[in-house]
C-alpha cells in the first residue's frame, strides 16, 4: 500500500513537470526512477529525474523559468545547477526533481528518441527508451543503478538493442576513464541472454 501511494506521488509530480516543461516547448524526457517503472523492474522511487535539453549557454533562462514555477531545494540552486549541471527542485507535493541540464550530444538523442509512456487512458508521460536507460544507470555504476540493468535487461530481453546500447556508452565512458565498465555491461548481457 504504501510503495503504491509514494510512487503515485512521484508520478504526480512528474505530470505537473511535464505540463509546465511542454507549456513552455521545453525538449525533455524522464530518465531515472520513472523510467524504470516503464521499462524495468518497477521499485521504490522517491523523486522524478529529468533530461532537458539546455544546451551549454542558455542554463540560465531555463533555470529562471523553472525557479520561478517550483520550490528550490537549496539557496544556492542556480549556482549549483550551473556548476554541477543538475537543478533541484520540489513538486507542489514536494516530492524532489532532479533536472539534468542537458547539452552532450548523447543527451539530445537521448530525448529525440524518447516517447510517451502511456499510463491511463488520459495521462502518459514522455521518458527515454529502455537503451538510453541502460547507457545512463551503467554509467552512473551505483550498485542500485546495476540492479535496475538487470531488472531492464530481464523484462526487455530480446527487444534490446545492444549495439546501440554501447555504440552510446563507450564514448561516454572513455571520457570518464572507466571501461571496465563496459566489461561489467557485457557480463551482465550475457548472462540475462543465458538465462533466457
Amino acid at each position: 500500500m504504501g510503495k503504491h501511494v509514494a510512487i503515485n506521488r512521484v508520478l504526480e509530480a512528474a505530470f505537473e513537470l511535464q505540463a509546465f516543461c511542454s507549456a513552455q516547448k521545453y525538449r525533455f524526457c524522464f530518465i531515472g526512477g520513472v523510467a524504470v517503472q516503464r521499462w524495468g523492474e518497477p521499485r521504490l522511487t522517491v523523486d522524478a529525474d529529468l533530461t532537458l535539453l539546455t544546451g551549454l549557454e542558455n542554463e540560465k533562462d531555463f533555470i529562471g523559468g523553472l525557479t520561478a514555477k517550483f520550490r528550490a531545494r537549496r539557496p544556492d540552486a542556480a549556482e549549483f545547477a550551473l556548476e554541477k549541471r543538475v537543478l533541484l527542485l520540489c513538486a507542489s507535493n514536494d516530492v524532489f526533481l532532479d533536472i539534468a541540464l542537458a547539452g552532450l550530444p548523447f543527451e539530445e538523442r537521448t530525448i529525440k528518441r524518447a516517447s510517451r509512456w502511456k499510463i491511463s487512458r488520459e495521462a502518459s508521460l514522455t521518458t527515454c527508451c529502455a537503451e538510453d536507460l541502460v547507457v545512463h544507470k551503467a554509467f552512473a555504476d551505483r550498485e542500485l543503478d546495476w540492479l535496475d540493468v538487470k531488472g531492464i535487461l530481464q523484462r526487455q530481453g530480446a527487444r534490446l538493442n545492444v549495439d546501440l546500447i554501447f555504440e552510446e556508452l563507450r564514448p561516454l565512458l572513455k571520457l570518464k576513464e572507466e571501461p571496465e565498465i563496459e566489461d561489467r555491461l557485457r557480463k551482465m548481457i550475457e548472462e540475462e541472454t543465458r538465462a533466457d
